[in-house]
């Protein structure tokens, strides 16, 4: 029983003072008026019909729900168990003064949700189908409120409200388009109310989903070699399980070899060859349809050699003294591991290589001197009287006279080499 805030007084003195008063159906209600003076003059509390339930410590209504808890001359409290959606209304508190002050109290009754129902779910749905959920409760004041949940993740419906009475009936729809992700998938209706605030009413529904299956071919080692191990398992997932798989190899039957086992969905090889070289397949079937994988074996050489180790030891052997003074100097474990024939090839070569440059450099240096001295020698070439008139004359006297006439151009007429 919940009691509002406000309360419904009257004036100070021999005025009775009462209580607004909330109960869930079902519940008990106790309705109180007290005054805060009195002079020996009677309470009585009266229904909504205006029916006196109690006058003072006297019970007026033959109605077993109602019980006087407290009467005195300053309070009167009486209790209704059981209460149903017709108690609710106003209640009046007299006292029999003169002229009789009255204080009254409204009783509000909460009408209790019925537990939700859905309706609306095939079993089993098959993927691609579209279904609509229904979740109803009925009973409720105030209207209820209905939540849907896919798992823990709140998704929203259609909300529906009718009355019915002082009641209401609530509905609410959810389509779904449903697909493989929603095989075991749990939803959810849930009623909100506060008549429910302890304890919230739902129902919850299990989606089973049946859909083709898909296959995939898991593998190891990863790279097969002659005499491994090797195990070939058909992960298949469809509804219904599609059980047994079948395994075959270039489209034709398993090999009935001793090494080839198959186990469920598992092919194992105990023993690889070359002989097991080809196309491995894995078909799943189920009522709505087949999937398939394939796996290419290819089966390498066994390697029979290993690479030298290029790690140094940990912890290298120092060479015996005594071994050294009764060595040659060619002898390997001496030396170590490089080869003194090729030490000396190395060495000759080197030197002839060497003496070639001493050669060339040494002719080269040779060329620039000669050169040289050549230039500096013949640095100039000057023309004699004779030949630098010689241009246009015709004799040899002639030719002097124009030297000396133009012996002013005579710079003009050299010629230089440098």
């Amino acid at each position: 029983m919940m009691a509002s805030k406000g309360k419904v007084r009257g004036a100070s003195g021999q005025h009775p003072l009462v209580q607004n008063v909330t109960v869930t159906e079902g519940g008990t209600a106790n309705l109180t008026c007290r005054v805060e003076y009195n002079d020996n003059t009677s309470l009585q509390w009266s229904n909504p019909a205006q029916q006196t339930l109690f006058f003072g410590d006297k019970k007026a209504l033959r109605d077993n729900r109602i019980e006087l808890v407290r009467a005195s001359w300053s309070e009167l409290t009486i209790s209704i168990s059981d209460v149903t959606l017709s108690d609710e209304g106003m209640y009046t508190c007299s006292l029999f003064t003169m002229p009789v002050r009255t204080a009254k109290a409204y009783l509000t009754v909460l009408g209790v949700p019925e537990r939700p129902e859905i309706d609306g779910l095939t079993k089993p749905a098959k993927e691609g189908d579209y279904i609509t959920l229904t979740c109803m409760t009925q009973g409720s004041k105030p209207a209820a409120d209905l939540r849907w949940f896919r798992n823990e993740k709140e998704v929203k419906g259609a909300k529906e409200v009718n009355a019915s009475g002082k009641t209401f009936t609530v509905r609410s729809s959810l389509q779904l388009h449903v697909d493989r992700n929603d095989d075991g998938v749990a939803y959810t209706c849930r009623v909100d109310h506060v008549a429910l605030a302890q304890a919230p009413q739902q129902a919850t529904e299990v989606l089973e989903v049946h859909y083709a299956p898909h296959v995939e071919i898991i593998h190891s080692p990863a790279v097969p070699q002659e005499g491994q191990y090797l195990k070939l398992e058909c992960v298949s997932k469809g509804n219904p399980s599609p059980d047994p798989v079948m395994w075959t190899k270039d489209g034709t039957d398993l090999p009935d070899l001793d090494r080839v086992i198959v186990e469920g969905r598992e092919l194992t090889f105990t023993s690889l060859n070359k002989t097991d070289n080809g196309t491995y397949r894995c078909d799943a079937t189920n009522h709505l349809g087949t999937s398939s994988a394939q796996y290419v074996l290819y089966v390498y050489d066994d390697p029979t050699t290993l690479p030298p180790s290029t790690t140094p030891p940990s912890h290298p052997i120092p060479p015996d003294p005594t071994a050294l003074l009764g060595s040659h100097v060619s002898d390997p474990t001496v030396t170590g591991s490089r080869d003194p024939n090729a030490l000396g090839q190395h060495s000759t070569d080197h030197a002839l290589i060497g003496g070639v440059v001493a050669v060339v450099v040494f002719v080269t240096l040779c060329l620039i001197i000669v050169l040289g001295r050549y230039l500096a020698r013949h640095k100039g070439t000057y023309l004699t009287n004779e030949a630098k008139g010689a241009d246009d004359a015709p004799d040899a006297d002639t030719a002097i006279i124009n030297a000396e006439g133009n012996h002013a151009h005579a710079e003009e007429k050299k010629e230089y080499f440098i």
